[in-house]
């Protein structure tokens, strides 16, 4: 591509960006499923609905979630490259940047790389290290996803792991109830990582179900408590992060932002917690009026 061909993409690209002035760019960066309202899936529609412009770029394509146990997958590293390499001649620019699941190290290496230099032009960066709930690993991820995801959690604005995922990323033990001591000690351990704010959800302290985080801009720790509704609905975790990203990017506090998320995403569970196809998770675009 010749010099010419190259800046008439980027101011053609720019032009696009003035039509939609005031409108936040959201790159999102998970994997894309052919059954199941989950990763991009629930994502896309709610950081739309929320006025922003959204990007995507799957981590891989899956046959459907992996909630089901078996599953066919498509990595789509080759893609990323490509991808990061186009964005990169059209000059694209972002607000933020919200990233998922991750395949491998060389997937991990990259989008870091690529979040690393966006958020020297002002992206903020946003990280779900989704592994794993309730003391284990999902199926389909191994070990060396951690670091991977300790790759991403370096350069982040605000890190969302669940208490399993914070355990694994900070080789700390996995315990069915801390004490806020050790709740602040786990968020210490994470921004050591590198994250500069910290939410960690699913944690059970003294006794009750909580969200604990730390605010860099307040430094301020939070604690958010909430009572469990009981039921297993895939995609949950990826519609908060959705809400949460959507959000701080429309002026919410850290605190703020989070307990909205957390109230969105207990609304639409308690909508759908008797739906019979439960694997599915919930049709986010039927009740965006919601959030």
């Amino acid at each position: 591509m010749n010099g010419d061909t190259s800046t008439n993409l980027k101011h053609t690209a720019m032009a696009n960006f003035q039509e939609i002035q005031g409108a936040k760019r959201v790159l999102l960066v998970n994997d894309m499923c052919g059954y199941g309202k989950v990763a991009l899936a629930a994502m896309i529609p709610i950081v739309t609905h929320a006025g922003h412009v959204t990007y995507n770029m799957p981590t891989c394509v899956v046959s459907n979630n992996l909630e089901l146990g078996k599953f066919s997958l498509l990595d789509t590293t080759d893609h990323i490259r490509r991808t990061i390499a186009v964005y990169d001649e059209l000059g694209f620019r972002f607000d933020a940047i919200s990233t998922g699941f991750i395949v491998n190290q060389t997937q991990a290496k990259m989008i870091s790389e690529y979040c690393q230099r966006k958020a020297e032009e002002g992206a903020m960066i946003f990280v779900d290290p989704i592994m794993g709930d309730e003391g284990r690993l999902y199926n389909g991820v191994e070990e060396p996803t951690i670091v991977c995801m300790r790759e991403l959690v370096r350069i982040a604005d605000v890190i969302v792991p669940n208490y399993t995922e914070a355990a694994y990323l900070t080789g700390m033990p996995y315990k069915e109830n801390i004490t806020t001591s050790e709740a602040h000690e786990l968020i210490d351990a994470l921004r050591k990582i590198g994250s500069k704010s910290v939410i960690v959800t699913s944690a059970m302290v003294n006794g009750n179900t909580e969200v604990i985080g730390y605010d860099v801009k307040e430094n301020e720790y939070f604690t958010l408590p909430y009572s469990v509704v009981p039921v297993r609905l895939p995609g949950t975790g990826d519609m908060f992060s959705a809400v949460l990203v959507s959000e701080v990017l429309n002026g919410k506090s850290l605190r703020n932002a989070t307990q909205r998320a957390m109230d969105v995403v207990r609304n639409l569970v308690i909508k759908y917690k008797d739906t019979p196809e439960k694997c599915y998770g919930i049709p986010i675009e039927e009740c965006l009026d919601m959030i």
